[in-house]
């Protein structure tokens, strides 16, 4: 007879898919038996219970680590979010289970400047979902961080995950009115000896924009430089020089005035910066396809597949 704390012979020891995916995250064994408190012999065991369980290869091992093979790569693709859905799960079971929680990461100007001020909306539409909301330029850990959705900004290259990215995100030259109006901007060499500011973050920076309108990077230093969007925006805003950035981010001060496009059709660059990450398993939770219904709807053009 089974003991009652034995899974069936079809399902893995949750143990060995926990060694899994830790080991696939690190592409080590004992930096993953650090996390799991674990030896690194006690991590190969469980890796090797699992690959003899599968009757395939998960693994192929290296002195300087391990990297996953096709068959690990698909079988970390699937069950991504697993342990997530576990741990969320046993949570609701000792909570209010009238309250779906809907844990969100974002990267910090996409999540304070875009998806702050959207918030109570898609809380009026969706009452029955609560939010829990935290920024940083870190890429966390879904099941470890317990993260259904992340909002990443940079290059989509994350090919465990679905990752679905902003359409039509336009960089563009932007400053206050009051600095627009000293002197006219009409092209790229105009902004060579102004007042500049740098968002050291992003995607498109001042000398790569310079270089595809064939001018060098400006000698003249910046005025400024800021490591947060949110920052540069601001700064922009009481007229301290011109900021190169998303208006994606940038439209609360757009919409105000504080801020205006210079040159739009002449200055502005095409960029996909900002993409909804998430675990395949992910898009099957009701709460993960209401918020995605709702961001396409907020942001009008949808998303890229």
């Amino acid at each position: 007879m089974r003991r009652i704390d034995e899974a069936p012979a079809s399902v893995p020891p949750l143990k060995a898919i926990q060694a899994f995916e830790q080991t696939a995250r690190f592409g080590n064994v004992a930096r993953a038996a650090e996390v799991l408190d674990l030896t690194p012999s006690a991590v190969s065991h469980q890796l090797a219970r699992l690959e003899a369980m599968i009757g395939r290869q998960l693994f192929v091992r290296a002195a300087r680590g391990v990297t996953l093979t096709p068959v690990g790569e698909q079988y970390l693709k699937d069950i991504s979010g697993l342990l997530h859905s576990l741990a969320i799960a046993t949570e609701r079971a000792g909570s209010d289970v009238s309250l779906d929680c809907l844990r969100l990461h974002s990267s910090p100007s996409f999540g304070l400047l875009w998806l702050m001020p959207r918030l109570e909306a898609f809380r009026l539409s969706h009452p029955d979902i609560q939010i829990n909301l935290s920024c940083s330029y870190e890429s966390l850990h879904f099941s470890r961080d317990k993260i259904d959705v992340d909002i990443r900004h940079g290059e989509p290259n994350w090919p465990s995950f679905e990752v679905r990215t902003v359409r039509n995100e336009t960089f563009a030259v932007l400053a206050s009115p009051k600095l627009v109006g000293q002197r006219a901007v009409a092209q790229a060499s105009d902004l060579l000896d102004r007042d500049l500011i740098l968002s050291e973050a992003t995607l498109l920076r001042w000398p790569a924009w310079f270089a595809q309108h064939g001018l060098a990077r400006p000698e003249k230093p910046y005025a400024l430089s800021f490591d947060r969007s949110y920052m540069t925006l601001e700064a922009a805003s009481h007229g301290l020089g011109f900021a190169l950035e998303s208006t994606l981010l940038a439209q609360k001060y757009l919409a105000s005035g504080a801020l205006v496009e210079v040159a739009p059709e002449a200055l502005s660059a095409p960029v996909a910066a900002h993409h909804l990450v998430f675990p395949k398993a992910h898009s099957g939770f009701p709460r993960v396809r209401r918020f995605l219904e709702w961001m396409e709807g907020e942001l009008g053009h949808g998303f890229v597949f």
